[in-house]
């Protein structure tokens, strides 16, 4: 997909509702859809801010021969040492430094993220100038596990958005067969990721955008009734993407991260049946629930960055639209399309915005 690199920031700063940290970054001036010189600018606006306001700093334990009491006095290796007749004893202490876990990571992900050969040349000549800066902090050797050990407090929330984005580096450098060459990889065609980032970016959107609704995820219980002890625990879970309630509607959106909306049938374009079946099963199990649950609509949204498509139907009590977000167009455009979508459906209406540009295509 080629998304304008504008729209990759909101997406991902939604997704991880990070929307405060994403004001302190500036990336409109990037022009294409380069992921890399995307990353690097976050990098270089986001630790010149941390620069500025202070690097976090957390206690280190070293250990010493020293004349001064200081610490923990350490008596074994004192004596093994025979440091006493010297007036030197081994102590443990701690200090404040900036050579800490988080810091790390960000310093050994700027040293890969230099090495993309097709990075920005000034970008890389900023990168490179930040490393520098990084003098008191060492690299190490970055894997999943070490990003998973990283524990913040709730004052550095910036920190946790820049870790974020080192990992996003860190996860989709490809190496070259040239020495100290990578390229960045195409991180939204990952099948297995992607389609969780898109589903908590609408999510995300919808609670921070839509404050007047209630936006949640929701479990739905089968109303099937057991004729064998115990049969039911073999039942699937049913959870919907997104439920959103208004005062006196409901409209479940279901996310789904394909690069066609449509899928083929003999040579015509069909609804792809699973999906429709997913969330008729979801509004039909809904029904026991009477009240907005016994007609809300049900939406099957798609990301695209061609064909917008909205298609809908009034399947037994319910309202069934199938649409797209184009994320190929300026970021007020994809905001308003979002909110008509729900506004439009827990009115009963079909979504005015897209039915437009479906039917001017």
């Amino acid at each position: 997909m080629e998304i304008p690199i504008e729209n990759i920031y909101y997406l991902l700063c939604y997704a991880w509702n990070k929307l405060e940290e994403k004001e302190i970054v500036n990336v409109g001036t990037i022009d294409g859809t380069k992921l890399a010189d995307l990353f690097a600018k976050v990098l270089i606006n986001g630790l010149s801010h941390l620069l500025k306001s202070g690097l976090d700093r957390g206690y280190i334990e070293y250990t010493e021969e020293t004349r001064c009491l200081r610490g923990k006095v350490c008596f074994s290796p004192t004596i093994k040492k025979n440091l006493l007749p010297q007036a030197k004893v081994v102590c443990e202490c701690d200090e404040l430094d900036h050579d800490i876990l988080h810091n790390k990571i960000i310093k050994s992900t700027i040293k890969l993220l230099i090495t993309v050969r097709d990075l920005d040349y000034e970008l890389k000549k900023q990168l490179i100038g930040l490393y520098r800066k990084l003098h008191g902090v060492e690299e190490i050797e970055l894997n999943d596990r070490i990003f998973s050990m990283v524990q913040l407090n709730r004052n550095r929330s910036f920190y946790d958005f820049l870790l974020k984005i080192c990992s996003v580096i860190y996860n989709n450098l490809l190496f070259t067969q040239e020495p100290g060459s990578s390229k960045f990889m195409d991180f939204f065609q990952d099948k297995k990721s992607m389609p969780y980032l898109f589903e908590d970016f609408v999510r995300n959107f919808y609670k921070i955008e839509t404050s007047e609704y209630r936006v949640y995820r929701e479990d739905i219980a089968w109303q099937a009734e057991p004729l064998i002890n115990d049969s039911h625990k073999f039942l699937p879970k049913m959870e919907t993407d997104i439920s959103i309630e208004g005062q006196e509607s409901k409209v479940v959106i279901d996310t789904k991260y394909y690069k066609e909306a449509l899928g083929s049938h003999y040579g015509s374009k069909k609804i792809q049946s699973e999906h429709l079946y997913q969330l008729y099963a979801y509004l039909n199990n809904l029904e026991h629930k009477q009240g907005i649950n016994k007609d809300c609509a049900g939406v099957i949204l798609y990301p695209t960055v061609k064909t917008d498509l909205c298609l809908s139907y009034k399947i037994g009590n319910h309202n069934l639209t199938i649409c797209t977000i184009n994320l190929n167009q300026l970021w007020w455009e994809i905001h308003k399309d979002l909110i008509d979508i729900v506004d439009s459906s827990l009115k009963g209406e079909i979504p005015n915005r897209l039915r437009n540009k479906c039917s001017s295509g």
